[in-house]
């Protein structure tokens, strides 16, 4: 019996999605812009980094050549110098949609066929009977925002008038979403925490994906500062997934980061939420050691995505996967003989796009391990490949979507 140790770069996308066109999206890229700025001195920021995008871990295991079958090209500075030593491979997602739920259950077998439910770009944003029953329910004096916004920008709009009144900053995007911004002090985390329990039952019937608790601290005076206390309130899995499929089968379940919130603790197993990337890490990497046979460990590491990618900081974006990359010589030492590692993402937030919202791209498979022989993938037809094949793998049944490569 094998482990599996199945890693999820929220957002690390390699362009080149068939239907990218539908969503606005056609020619977003985010690790081939990404690597073109930094070729062309956009990456460079004082006292952080400067130069080519510098990834040899990753290249090795065949980013670059993963990236080339999405996109017909290798991005600059992702050359393979010789052999690559790990199975790669490209996937295009066949959910609707390009947002963190969608993405991580079709990586575990469920793509969704359906439109998620989406908030429109008008002023208000929310329909007038949902915002009447989160006040209501929520004992709310009203609420702020009401619109298509960033969270940073939205907060220090409303930030002080939200101190001051206790209606809490309510706003979303084009992903389907509802976001709560509060602060932890005046307002109160758990607080925070139950209105959106309200509000996620509010939002079912509207297929709404998410919601999300986004806390705060600070003052007007010396500025607002989002915590990492962030929570996800997100529907249901509508079908069974790899881990359930994991946890029928009595088999040990480690999920790391928001893991846990994306499939609202279904089948979960232990979850362990420690924090920004490096520290999430750490803790998948520590739970592996420990891992009994026929067991997987999953995380997702956020940071890219919520730090960088929604920020549209192409020089930060560029540091964290130089220092993800850094560590994947870390990973590769906690992997036994028939251990399989599998490196991926779950949509695309290319920092040099328009606008501030998740990108529909292709996103890389990078698999490797004692005994894994490298090879070419090709081109995956559905996320649910990754997933058939941790239940190959792992000698479980095949989940009802994906195909295995083994």
């Amino acid at each position: 019996m094998s482990r599996t140790l199945l890693i999820v770069l929220d957002s690390v996308g390699i362009g080149g999605a068939p239907d990218g066109a539908r969503y606005g999206d056609a020619g977003a890229d985010t690790v081939g812009h990404i690597a073109e700025g930094c070729a062309a001195g956009r990456g460079d920021r004082p006292g952080l980094r400067a130069g080519r995008l510098r990834l040899p871990n990753l290249t090795a295991l065949g980013l670059g050549l993963a990236a080339r079958g999405a996109t017909g090209r290798v991005p600059p500075g992702l050359e393979p110098a010789g052999p690559v030593r790990g199975a790669h491979g490209h996937a295009a997602e066949m959910a609707a949609g390009k947002d963190t739920p969608s993405g991580h259950w079709e990586i575990v077998g469920l793509p969704m066929r359906e439109d998620w439910g989406h908030f429109p770009d008008t002023r208000p944003a929310f329909p007038a009977e949902l915002t009447r029953a989160l006040i209501a329910q929520g004992n709310l004096p009203g609420i702020l925002g009401d619109r298509h916004a960033s969270g940073i920008a939205i907060i220090d709009d409303f930030g002080a008038e939200h101190v001051r009144t206790g209606k809490p900053i309510c706003y979303t995007s084009a992903d389907s979403v509802l976001q709560i911004a509060a602060h932890e002090e005046t307002f109160g985390l758990e607080r925070l925490y139950d209105l959106c329990r309200t509000a996620r039952a509010l939002c079912d019937p509207y297929r709404v994906g998410r919601v999300i608790a986004r806390p705060f601290v600070g003052s007007a005076e010396a500025g607002f500062r989002r915590t990492g206390n962030r929570k996800d309130f997100a529907v249901t899995p509508p079908g069974p997934t790899l881990l359930d499929g994991l946890a029928d089968a009595g088999r040990a379940v480690v999920s790391v980061g928001k893991i846990g919130d994306i499939f609202a603790h279904r089948s979960t197993g232990r979850e362990i939420k420690p924090g920004n990337n490096a520290a999430c890490l750490s803790a998948a990497l520590d739970a592996f050691r420990e891992l009994p046979d026929g067991g997987l460990v999953f995380v997702n590491l956020v940071d890219f995505d919520t730090e960088y990618g929604h920020r549209r900081d192409l020089p930060g974006y560029a540091a964290e996967l130089e220092a993800f990359d850094a560590r994947v010589p870390e990973i590769e030492a906690v992997l036994s003989p028939g251990d399989l590692c599998i490196v991926t993402a779950d949509h695309g937030n290319d920092p040099t796009w328009i606008g501030t919202e998740h990108t529909r791209e292709q996103v890389p498979i990078l698999a490797f391990g004692p005994g894994i022989a490298a090879r070419d993938l090709g081109a995956r037809a559905s996320f649910a490949d990754i997933g058939a094949t941790v239940a190959a793998h792992l000698g479980l049944r095949a989940p009802e979507h994906g195909l295995s490569w083994l």
